[in-house]
C-alpha cells in the first residue's frame, strides 16, 4: 500500500473554493457590510504584500464569528452537495479513483475549511487533514482551532496522521507554494499535475 496526498483547492477543484463557501454562507448584509474592510486587504493580496493565511483568518473572523455551529454544518452540507461538484477536475477524480484501486492510502489534505469539506470527503469516503474552525458554547468564535492547514502545517500534520515509513511510495499533488512542503515529502510528486523531480 501507497499514501497518495492531495491539495484540494485547485488541485481537485478548478478553483479555489474559500471565497465561494464564504459568499455561499455569510448573509448578504454582513457580506456588504464586510466591502469597505476587506477591499483594500484585496488588493494587497493581489498585489502580494498581505499573506493569504492573514486574509483567510480576518474573513473567517467577520464573516462567521457568532454562526451557530449547527448553521454552518447544514451551509457546509449544502455547499459540499450543491457547488462542490460543478467545480471538481475529472482527471482528479480518476486519479483518485486510480489509487483506491491499487489499494492506496488517498488522504486530502487541504487548507480549506472542515464545515464542508468533511462532508464531501467523508462521501468519497476520502481521509481528510484540514483547517478546522473553532467551535465554543455551539457557536463559531471566527478564530481557527489550531493553525491553518497550509505550508509547512500540511506536512507536520501528515508526519502525525501517517507513518511515512510504512510506505513504500508517497505522491503527493499539488497546485500553489502552500503545497510545497507537502510535495517535498514525496517520492511522486506532482505540482499542476505535472510530475516534477
Amino acid at each position: 500500500m501507497n499514501l497518495a496526498l492531495f491539495d484540494f483547492d485547485g488541485t481537485i477543484t478548478h478553483k479555489a473554493m474559500f471565497g465561494d463557501f464564504i459568499r455561499f454562507a455569510v448573509s448578504r448584509r454582513r457580506r456588504l457590510l464586510a466591502a469597505p474592510v476587506f477591499g483594500p486587504m484585496l488588493l494587497g493580496y493581489k498585489l502580494g504584500v498581505v499573506s493569504g493565511n492573514t486574509i483567510r483568518a480576518r474573513v473567517v473572523n467577520f464573516g462567521l464569528r457568532g454562526m451557530p455551529a449547527d448553521h454552518a454544518n447544514e451551509m457546509g452540507q449544502r455547499f459540499s452537495r450543491e457547488i462542490l461538484p460543478t467545480v471538481l477536475r475529472p482527471m482528479a477524480l480518476e486519479r483518485i479513483r486510480w489509487h483506491r484501486e491499487q489499494g492506496d492510502r488517498v488522504v486530502v489534505v487541504s487548507g480549506a475549511l472542515n464545515v464542508y469539506l468533511q462532508h464531501w470527503c467523508h462521501e468519497q469516503g476520502l481521509e481528510l487533514i484540514c483547517s478546522r474552525l473553532e467551535v465554543v458554547a455551539g457557536k463559531l468564535t471566527g478564530r481557527y482551532d489550531g493553525l491553518q492547514c497550509v505550508g509547512a502545517e500540511k506536512s507536520r500534520r501528515v508526519r502525525e496522521a501517517c507513518e511515512l515509513r510504512h510506505f513504500p511510495l508517497v505522491y503527493a499533488y499539488g497546485d500553489t507554494e502552500e503545497d510545497l512542503d507537502m510535495l517535498g515529502m514525496a517520492h511522486k510528486k506532482y505540482y499542476r499535475w505535472r510530475e516534477v523531480a
